[in-house]
């Protein structure tokens, strides 16, 4: 008992203290979190904004950031940086030349000489077949009666081979589309020489200035000269000639003369095809087939 009483008491005593102050961590995390989506929205801002190039160029710089450094080549100071100047002239503006450019340059010279060389190739090979035709008008006892009457010539659209009625000696039916026996015959031969290139014909048919009774309003030199025009095609395919190489059918009337100064001279009844270029063609062909009539009224016809 005597032990028991100088056994030391412990007292246990809780204080509640009201919630102090817990620092300023979350201040700089709340901060960090801020700062990451100015970023994130600033990141999409411009990929909306970059074009295509620019974010390949981008994209292609983040692989092999050391690429440039190490191997040459396009720099962030390139002309077609998104932040432009750059290179070893600061005074520049425009930013260093593009290796590229250049040989993009370099290109565009070798597509034109390769254009010129194509025309040059295209000219010849029109040439050519005026050379065989006229061969062929004097080897065939058929054609050679009709030499006056078979005109070639090279104009800017290409070879144009113009049938042309004689005074006794009409290549149609009088006012009709009906072709005469010999004129099938020029047409067979014709067409059958026109295989022999890849390139496409037109075909216009011409009248003199004399109208119908009925004047425009009826059946007029237009049709006239339409359908004699088709009729000429359906004679050059019959013939031989491929069907595909027909690019457009005119009829023109009397709005282009072949004898200015005699309206009602015959050789205005004509009908004419050409032979077109490659430059005609792709121009006929974009803008519908429509007739440019500057690029073969002025040009001198040499009479065979």
């Amino acid at each position: 008992m005597a032990n028991e009483e100088l056994r030391p008491i412990i007292v246990k005593r809780i204080k509640k203290v009201a919630g102090g102050h817990h620092g300023g961590a979350w201040k700089i995390a709340y901060a960090d979190f801020v700062t990451a989506m100015m970023a994130f929205f600033l990141l999409m801002w411009l990929l909306g904004s970059t074009a295509k190039g620019n974010l390949q160029g981008i994209a292609e710089y983040f692989q092999n950031p050391l690429k440039v450094a190490m191997s040459g080549g396009d720099g962030s100071g390139d002309s077609s940086s998104v932040i432009k100047g750059g290179g070893k002239d600061l005074s520049r503006r425009d930013g260093q030349t593009k290796k590229g450019e250049i040989e993009a340059v370099k290109k565009t010279y070798n597509l034109q000489a390769a254009e010129a060389a194509l025309a040059r190739a295209d000219a010849e090979r029109l040439k050519g077949l005026k050379s065989k035709i006229e061969a062929a008008i004097e080897s065939s006892p058929t054609l050679k009666q009709f030499k006056k009457q078979l005109l070639l010539d090279i104009t800017t659209e290409g070879l144009r081979i113009q049938i042309v009625d004689e005074k006794n000696r009409p290549m149609f039916a009088s006012a009709k589309a009906d072709l005469q026996p010999y004129t099938r015959e020029i047409l067979h031969e014709i067409g059958l020489a026109l295989n022999d290139v890849p390139n496409r014909i037109s075909l216009s048919g011409h009248t003199d200035a004399a109208p119908y009774g009925s004047g425009e309003k009826g059946y007029s030199n237009w049709e006239l000269s339409a359908d004699r025009a088709n009729a000429s095609r359906r004679e050059l395919i019959y013939g031989g000639m491929e069907e595909a190489k027909v690019l457009r059918i005119v009829g023109l009337s009397s709005s282009v003369l072949f004898d200015k100064a005699d309206p009602l001279n015959p050789i205005n009844r004509r009908i004419s095809i050409i032979v077109m270029n490659k430059k005609a063609e792709q121009s006929a062909s974009q803008d519908g087939g429509e007739v440019d009539l500057g690029k073969t009224v002025d040009i001198p016809v040499e009479t065979k």
